[in-house]
Order: C-alpha cells, then structure tokens, then sequence
C-alpha cells in the first residue's frame, strides 16, 4: 500500500485502504474519513476517533498503536490530496518549470497578465522578474498592447493595466498607430489622431502618470500643464470633422500632417516631477511603481532591519504557528485610522517592500504609542505576531521603530587593510569591534597590496555597523589612523 510513496502516506486513497485494512472500515466509512480529510473538518474526524479505535482493536491492535496511526493520519489531513490530483500537479508543475527556464520572459509576463487584477499578487511577480534579471517596461503608446507582452528579453506593461482605460480605449490607440499615419511621433501627434472616445480628461491624465508617453516626451510633468488646453482645442475640432464639416488631417506641402485650431499649442519646458511626485502617481494609476521604487538602493539596510520579507512571510505563514513573532521592515505605504465600538482608536497600517505588502494592525497601547511616527512614505520597522484569517496574512503590532536613515546612518564604511597586517588577531579585533557597534551601515574592507593593487569584500549583514567615534577609534587602534576611507 506505502511501497510506491517510500512508507510515507502522501495520497487519500492510501488512507482509507489504512482504515479498511486496520479498523475494518467499509469503502463508504472509509470515503467519510476521507472527505472529512480533504476539507479538513476537525469536528468530523474527532468523530471518527472513536469507531477507528474500535475498529483497530477489534482487529487485534493495542490502544498504543491505534494511536500512533492515528497521530499520522490527523496531520495528514492539513495537506491531505488524492492520486488524480498529485498527477495532475506534477504535470502542471513540470510545465510551468520547464517554460520558467526555457522561456522565461514570455513566461512570467503571462504570470503578470493571470494576476493583473490582484495588485499584491503582481507585486511579487515583478520583484521576481527582476530577481531574474528581467526588465519589466513602464506602458507606452506606441509598444504596449492590452495585456503583459514579452519584448525581446524585456517585458512590457499593457495599457489595459492603467485605471481608468478601457479595452475599447486600448484598441482605438493601437488601431491608429498601425494605420499609415504610424507610431505616434509626440504627445501632440497622440492628441491629433486619436478618435474623440480617446480625449477623456481623465484617460489622458492617467496615461500621464504612467508613463506611457515618456519615450516621445520624456516630462510628464510637462504634459499634465498641457492636457487640459490640447483636450480643449482637439474636442470641437473632432466633433466637426465627425459631422464631415472638414477632414482632420490634411498635408502641407512637404507631405507632414497638419491640423487645424492646434497652433498655438506646445509642450512647454517645464522641469519633471520629484521623484516621490512621480512614483505616487505611478502608483496611483498602476496599482505599483514600475518605472522605479521608493525603496530602491535600499535593500541591505531592509535585510539588516527584518527577518524576512514580506513576501517570504506571505508565502510561508501558512507553516508557521498562528501568533509567532517576527519583525518586518517597509515602507508605510496606507494608514487608515479607525475608531471601535468602545470609543477606541487604532489603525490599519499597510507596509510594503521591494517585493510584496502586508496590512499591520496597531490596537490599544501600540496604538498609542506609535500614532504619532505612522506617516505616510517613511521607513518603519514593524515587530508583531502572525495572524492568518480567511487565508489573509496580516500581523498584529506589538512595537514600532522609525530607523534613522539619514545619509550618516547607512552610508557604507570601508575599511582600508594592508595585506601584511591581515593576519587572524587583527582580523579578529576588527570582527569584535564590528560586533561590538550594531546598526545600518554597511561595511566594506579594502585589501591593499602595497602597489596599487586593492580588492574590495563586502561583509556580510552581521557585521552593519552604526557609525560613531568609538567604534572608528577601535578600528584605527588597529589598522592605523588612515584605515578608514569616507
């Protein structure tokens, strides 16, 4: 019965031979242990106990071995799945590995397009195409179609993925760029052609913030002062052109299309949004950043910050103990303050790293100490316990910390070391030193030959370090008073 699966009982059909077999079930008994298995209905399979260990004794075994087997059929019951199904899985599996390794970007752009509605499902699948080395390309006008497209070894976000676009919208921007007239030349070229169901204020303002004209103008910051009075112009002028008052477009003598009523209108020299301007309007229209992250460059001081990432924790929570603790670090992306029944306040506090996000829940005096640091963009670390309901991952707050990430907290420390005085007790001294000082920065050491030859080793996230006098003091008492490189 256990020879194909090596002793081990993987699959339902071996545990109702088990219950025939040990406790004399009939085949409908023993199909009741095992629906009960499959939903994981603890209250039936509690039920169960009793006439499975009369079974068993009635055939002969102790009371200590109808409870052995029965403490290996009640876990089983977690992540119990038939044979059909285990076949099925396999085969599924080794197809979505095979086209991970072989095609890779066509792959995961139709992973991105399965999961286009879930925003934290795509999250994790763009930071694990970039952990691929693939580069996941903002929408554009004249690339995107609907859906995720693989381009090249580059994958392109669709234009259906922008708010407030429809299908429709998409169809006609991707009809007039394959007629004759071809890829739109500008944001003006884009506005002239379009039909007039594209010239929505807001259609046009969420293409803006996307991206998806930054191949042609690069400032979308210089659009959004331009839309509103190329939307105003180009309506009436379509609207008479639809009554056939004249034809749009018309040519000069030099072949270029011209149209009537624009020419007053240009893209101004305005400089571009800051850099958090412009990723919360990404995020606003997308759902996510794409075009780049808040977070960006600061993924060794998150790892010296957490335990894990959010992601990991996603993904493994449903093996953890309900409750256990664990430290996350992000950035504090929503707080949405709220008041219970009792008159109490607390907050829903949603965080999130390079990969994926997770709501914290702040009650009572957690609460109370840490409202006033629960801003908006600001990098927090977040200890709390796993809680899993409705097959939701969130963690309940226990204490909050706002790093200070000033530029002399995490900038990196280099250790400047000649290789005639690396030997194992200054080494040592300098691992002990390291130790001895905690925190964000991340430290480098610098071998020198002597003859301009240096090799430089990053030290591991044990070995961060908080910078202050003492510590560089240490150092120096080692190394010398030119050991440390700023």
């Amino acid at each position: 019965m256990l020879d194909e699966t090596y002793g081990l009982i993987i699959y339902q059909e071996q545990v109702q031979s088990a219950a025939r077999i040990l406790a004399g079930y009939s085949l409908g008994k023993a199909d009741v242990l095992r629906r009960a298995m499959s939903k994981k209905k603890q209250e039936v399979l509690a039920k169960e106990k009793v006439p499975f260990f009369a079974g068993m004794k009635a055939h002969g075994h102790s009371e200590e071995a109808s409870e052995a087997i029965w403490e290996i059929l009640v876990p089983f019951s977690e992540y119990a799945f038939n044979k059909a199904h285990s076949a099925a899985y396999g085969l599924i599996s080794y197809w979505t590995a095979y086209l991970k390794t072989h095609c890779p970007v066509e792959f995961m752009a139709a992973l991105l397009q399965g999961a286009s509605t879930n925003k934290d499902k795509t999250a994790l699948y763009l930071g694990e195409a970039r952990r691929m080395g693939i580069q996941v390309l903002s929408p554009d006008v004249n690339e995107s179609v609907y859906e995720y497209s693989a381009v090249g070894n580059d994958i392109r976000f669709g234009l259906g993925a922008i708010r407030n676009i429809g299908e429709k919208a998409v169809a006609d921007i991707i009809a007039e760029r394959e007629s004759l007239r071809g890829p739109y030349k500008n944001f003006m070229d884009f506005i002239r052609r379009v039909p007039l169901t594209v010239l929505s204020r807001q259609l046009i303002e969420s293409l803006i913030k996307a991206g998806a004209f930054d191949s042609t103008d690069p400032s979308r910051h210089a659009l959004s002062v331009v839309r509103d009075a190329a939307i105003d112009v180009m309506i009436p002028i379509k609207r008479k052109q639809e009554q056939g008052q004249f034809s749009l477009f018309s040519e000069n003598e030099d072949g270029r299309a011209e149209t009537m009523g624009d020419a007053g209108i240009a893209v101004p020299d305005a400089a571009e949004w800051d850099k958090k301007t412009k990723l919360n309007f990404e995020r606003e229209v997308l759902g996510l950043y794409v075009s780049d992250h808040p977070l960006s460059g600061m993924q060794a001081v998150l790892t010296g910050l957490r335990d894990m990432s959010i992601a990991h924790l996603i993904n493994q929570a449903r093996t953890m103990a309900d409750g256990r603790q664990v430290t996350l670090a992000g950035l504090i992306t929503g707080v949405d303050r709220r008041v219970s029944k009792k008159g109490n306040p607390w907050a829903i506090v949603t965080i999130e790293d390079m990969e994926s996000r997770i709501q914290c829940m702040f009650f009572g005096k957690v609460y109370e100490a840490a409202s006033a640091e629960l801003a908006l963009d600001s990098v927090a670390q977040i200890r709390g316990r796993v809680q899993l309901r409705d097959e939701a991952v969130s963690l309940r707050a226990t204490e909050l910390q706002v790093p200070d990430l000033g530029d002399g907290n995490i900038r990196s420390l280099t250790v400047l070391v000649p290789w005639n005085v690396a030997n194992r007790a200054n080494m040592n001294g300098l691992r002990q030193a390291l130790l001895r000082y905690p925190g964000l920065c991340e430290t480098k050491l610098a071998l020198s030959d002597g003859h301009g030859n240096t090799q430089v080793l990053t030290l591991g996230d044990r070995y961060r370090v908080k910078r202050n006098a003492a510590l560089f003091a240490e150092i120096k008492s080692l190394f010398g008073p030119r050991c440390l490189v700023e």
